[in-house]
């Protein structure tokens, strides 16, 4: 049986009111966003692997670049030549990652109970909670913000009719915004935030 996102969100809040971990389910009253992202080794959440990790927090106006987390997580084995294609990631290059244990742990410390933001985000959220439920009894409990609906709704807005180009490099191009590191979780993580504050705080984008 699959539980709704809300009811078992609302669940774990009453099952962790009393914890350790209490504060992530706490509203949150602040004005930070999180903006994340996962690199992986699947597209697939159930075959998918985590590499790393790659998250910044944005104050307002401000994308606050000095407060950023990028973990590498140690190779799995599914890491195959056809995931290195895409995002550049060899087990070389994760020889000095850090075992998922550590890398959950920096997660939620990190986000806390702020909402976190990303580009297909669902996916990156559930890719961490397969991690996280096993391991702590609850998932990410911040509100996600999807940065494509974003921008779908302030196109539609000015511009009726039409499909809206949702590609990352459509998006990207449209709000003159460079993308950084392209297929790394901390470039693409500080693109998305880039993108999120020139929405809500620049000159309205035109459609691409």
């Amino acid at each position: 049986m699959i539980i709704p996102r809300t009811i078992r969100k609302m669940k774990e809040r009453m099952d962790h009111k009393n914890g350790p971990y209490a504060h992530l389910f706490t509203p949150y009253e602040g004005d930070e966003v999180v903006s994340l992202d996962c690199e992986t080794t699947s597209l697939n959440v159930k075959e998918g692997e985590i590499l790393s990790i790659g998250a910044v927090k944005i104050k307002g106006r401000k994308v606050m670049t000095s407060e950023r987390l990028d973990i590498k997580l140690r190779p799995p084995k599914s890491l195959t030549g056809d995931s290195i294609k895409i995002h550049k990631i060899r087990a070389a290059d994760l020889v000095d990652g850090v075992y998922m244990d550590e890398a959950l742990e920096q997660v939620l410390e990190f986000i806390g109970n702020r909402p976190i933001l990303g580009y297909y985000v669902n996916y990156d959220v559930r890719m961490l909670e397969k991690y996280l439920r096993p391991r702590y009894g609850f998932g990410l409990p911040g509100k996600a913000i999807e940065l494509s609906h974003v921008y779908h709704d302030i196109i539609k807005w000015r511009h009726v009719g039409g499909d809206v180009d949702l590609r990352f490099d459509t998006i990207s191009k449209c709000l003159d915004i460079p993308m950084l590191e392209r297929h790394t979780a901390l470039g693409d993580a500080i693109t998305v935030a880039l993108m999120y504050v020139r929405l809500n705080y620049g000159e309205p984008p035109k459609a691409g």
